[in-house]
């Protein structure tokens, strides 16, 4: 369903404050009042906000920050990442698109971002919140040199380049939750999903999956998000170009994955332990191997995280789900 001619008349009114109404809509679209109600509704599930009063018709409020490749150039200051891009109106998911180009043979940096995702995921299979116009929900294409087991360290690596750009280009002092979130006062505001398929015992390609809840406002949010995700938005006090904050994420992306593959882990793990809401911290891990509790102290070289129990012994944890005490 083209909604564009639609949109265009509602625009073009929209600065005058005037209502059109259905029958005009009908007459100057040549489409019937019901296809023109139909159109309404898919514009309000892209973000678009009308006021809609009877007798009168519909006068647009709001349109979202739509994401644009020329947008997105404008701020773009990277060599590879996110000079091949894929835009989306709307997917299942980011990471199945960007899976598919990648078995597909596309370069290293190939960005696929998407304004909505239906089938959004998190780890352990979890469903990603992906409201249309609201977020960043992107997947990067990445081909590095490095053995499989180097997997969960790019996952802290994305982790501070998005924090970095976070706190660059938003200012709201983000800090990094182990293994794979960020968090704002104490609240999830990203969440990130690396996937990799490889050959032997190296790296074939990976996929590095963000989702960053941007301009989500209160009611966005789901009833079982409720006082555990905000939004930047709500974080600042104030809307957020998401054009500018993606491309500061694939900037700083880039820089690190040059950093690591030139100095390995090392200055990653630096600097993921200055940004870190982790270190310091009772916790709790849900694993394959039980529960682990204890203070995390450290992260060790590949990117595990150093538990020291009630007793005194040192646990290392690769995986789980880890809450905060």
């Amino acid at each position: 369903m083209d909604t564009s001619r639609l949109l265009t008349l509602l625009e073009e009114h929209a600065a005058t404050g005037k209502y059109l109404s259905g029958e005009e809509l009908s007459k100057l679209l040549k489409i019937s009042r019901t296809a023109v109600w139909k159109q309404i509704n898919k514009l309000r599930e892209e973000g678009y906000e009308f006021d809609a009063v009877s007798r009168r018709g519909y006068r647009l409020l709001h349109a979202p920050d739509l994401m644009t490749a020329e947008r997105l150039e404008r701020y773009l200051q990277t060599k590879l990442y996110g000079r091949k891009l894929q835009l989306l109106s709307v997917t299942s998911s980011t990471q199945i698109v960007a899976r598919e180009l990648a078995e597909e043979g596309e370069p290293e940096g190939t960005l696929v971002f998407a304004e909505q995702q239906t089938v959004g995921r998190g780890r352990q299979g979890r469903s990603w919140h992906s409201p249309a116009g609201k977020g960043i929900w992107m997947s990067l294409v990445l081909r590095p040199e490095l053995p499989l087991r180097s997997a969960p360290q790019l996952t802290l690596m994305t982790a501070v380049a998005v924090c970095q750009a976070i706190r660059k280009v938003t200012g709201v002092e983000a800090g990094i939750k182990w293994p794979n979130d960020l968090l704002a006062g104490g609240k999830k505001i990203c969440g990130i999903l690396l996937e990799s398929v490889g050959e032997d015992t190296r790296m074939k390609y990976c996929i590095a999956g963000i989702g960053i809840d941007v301009n989500l406002e209160q009611e966005d949010l789901p009833e079982h998000l409720q006082g555990v995700a905000t939004s930047l938005k709500l974080a600042a006090g104030q809307t957020q170009d998401r054009a500018e904050l993606a491309a500061e994420v694939l900037l700083r992306m880039e820089q690190l994955m040059e950093l690591y593959q030139a100095e390995g882990f090392q200055p990653i793990r630096l600097l993921w332990e200055d940004m870190s809401v982790t270190l310091g911290r009772g916790v709790s891990v849900a694993g394959h191997q039980g529960m682990n509790t204890g203070r995390a102290v450290a992260l060790d070289d590949s990117g595990g995280l150093v538990i020291l129990d009630e007793s005194g012994a040192l646990a290392t944890i690769f995986s789980g789900e880890l809450e905060l005490d």
